[in-house]
């Protein structure tokens, strides 16, 4: 019967030198994942607008957090420009998936909405042309989006909505709710689909506040809860006079109280009071 000998105690010296490899290996494995999550937000934000147009009377402002899961590239959008008839387009949006394929996605349907804003101006009917246009690509996503035209003229803001969250209005008074106007369905879901569009004029110190599920819904955070807390935040700016940027701020933090995961955008609109 052959005898094995009894395994050698690790040396002190030894454990030390292995705890050592084991540690610069973490270290290294926790560089590339830091260097991977600023990549990831990097791209996302390349994405958005570096900065938002203005027309005469308005305020505008936006936000924009990524998912807390650095390589869960988000597919939340904003953007803002301005028509052929000196008129301000704006949009807002949720692409379906958390990948490159949707960020990516997310480019094309915001550049589409561009694209399409240039030919009509009637919100309905750049989500009409948009969502037509998404189906004949068939690349088998969807994306949820408010499109708005306002006409510095007549202060007056006309939107469509393709099942996203709904707005959020306050006035100067502390008065505000939630934007009750139908919804069609996500563009590229199906074909032929009618946007209904709601108009209506922005009183002087007037909040219209649109934002993404990431800022009102989590994983046990019901999304009538946040749209409720959202509110309070907007009556109570409104009713301070508070800028664009400090109430796309504030609002952007409520998103704090969901735990999301999800990444978040914020658009912020402000009728001057003169």
């Amino acid at each position: 019967m052959t005898r094995r000998r009894p395994a050698r105690s690790a040396t002190a010296d030894e454990m030390l030198a292995t705890l050592g490899r084991l540690t610069d290996r973490a270290r290294q494995g926790a560089e590339r994942h830091k260097a991977r999550v600023e990549l990831a937000e990097a791209l996302q934000r390349s994405m958005l607008p570096a900065c938002l147009p203005t027309v005469p009377g308005l305020r505008v402002a936006a936000e924009y957090a990524p998912a807390r899961n650095g390589l869960d590239i988000g597919g939340d959008w904003y953007d803002g420009f301005v028509l052929p008839d000196g008129s301000l387009g704006l949009s807002i949006g949720d692409v379906q998936g958390h990948d490159v394929e949707a960020a990516a996605f997310m480019g094309q349907v915001r550049i589409g909405l561009r694209a399409v804003a240039m030919a009509t101006t009637d919100p309905g009917e750049v989500l009409r042309r948009a969502n037509e246009l998404l189906l004949s690509v068939d690349h088998g996503l969807f994306a949820t989006c408010s499109f708005l035209r306002y006409d510095p003229a007549l202060r007056e803001l006309r939107s469509a909505r393709a099942g996203h969250v709904p707005a959020l209005w306050a006035t100067a008074d502390g008065q505000g709710g939630v934007v009750e106007d139908e919804a069609g369905v996500p563009l590229g879901i199906l074909p032929g689909e009618v946007y209904p569009v709601a108009s209506r004029r922005l009183p002087a110190g007037g909040a219209f506040v649109l934002l993404t599920d990431g800022v009102v819904e989590g994983p046990s955070y019901p999304i009538e809860a946040g749209l409720e807390a959202v509110t309070d935040v907007v009556r109570s700016a409104a009713r301070r006079g508070t800028a664009a940027e400090r109430l796309a701020e504030q609002v952007m933090g409520t998103a704090a109280f969901t735990d999301h995961t999800d990444d978040a955008a914020v658009l912020v609109l402000l009728q001057d009071t003169a």
